[in-house]
């Protein structure tokens, strides 16, 4: 009967916990949630960097823009310009021919002279350099089948709407460098929400496996988080210096 009672009275061992304890998993939880929330502060400030980039590149493109098109109209009004002006030269070019025919050759030099200061006083060198080879050619040509001379007159209002579009395009990419960052952010508040939510869970199993699911969550945003391009010309020791 003592040997009985002897064995009944020995103590039931606790079901081992192993490595991942209550203790330890409290201390994993302290941490990871630390590491989550400034992962999540710096996912947060760069991506309102790439937000300040759109802006600002939206800014200079539509201004670009402004000036391309006030640069284009101007082009195309010194171009109409031009063709007057070598109408008016084909009009008394002919002039001085007839007077030439007639053998009134003082009035065929007077018109010869009012060409010439209409070309110095009226024409750009292009326009005056465009006149010489039509004049070299063996057959009659405008200055303006030159190649590439009517395309010239809109070099800088080609050159400004170009740069308009580059800034556009790398404003579109910093808004869609911004929504990434975005995306990680909510990530990265799931795994808030995930480690914060563990200390309900009574059942260790459970919070293991809550755990582990923050932790895949937290590791696959900050991998997805690498992949996104920095902001343009960032530089973080810019912000320490003078």
């Amino acid at each position: 009967m003592d040997e009985t009672n002897a064995v009944n009275e020995q103590p039931v061992s606790e079901p081992k916990e192993g490595w991942l304890n209550e203790k330890r998993m409290e201390v994993l939880v302290a941490i990871f949630l630390g590491i989550t929330a400034l992962l999540m502060a710096w996912a947060t400030w760069i991506g309102s960097l790439h937000g300040g980039n759109q802006a600002t590149n939206y800014t200079k493109s539509n201004n670009l823009s402004a000036e391309g098109n006030a640069a284009y109209n101007a082009a195309s009004q010194l171009l109409l310009q031009d063709m007057l002006v070598w109408n008016s030269i084909l009009d008394y070019q002919f002039d001085a021919e007839i007077a030439e025919m007639d053998g009134r050759t003082e009035e065929a030099e007077l018109i010869g002279a009012k060409i010439q200061k209409l070309m110095y006083d009226n024409c750009s060198e292009e326009m005056l350099d465009a006149i010489i080879w039509s004049a070299d050619q063996e057959d009659f040509v405008s200055p303006f089948e030159k190649e590439g001379f009517i395309e010239s007159y809109y070099t800088d209002a080609a050159a400004l709407l170009d740069e308009s579009q580059t800034l556009l395009e790398q404003g579109q990419q910093d808004n869609a460098n911004g929504d990434r960052y975005g995306l990680v952010t909510v990530v990265f508040s799931v795994v808030l929400f995930l480690l914060g939510i563990m200390g309900i869970f009574k059942n260790l199993p459970n919070r293991r496996l809550l755990l582990v699911i923050s932790v895949v969550l937290l590791a696959a945003g900050t991998v997805f988080m690498l992949t996104i391009p920095m902001p343009t010309g960032f530089d973080l020791f810019s912000y320490f210096g003078s």
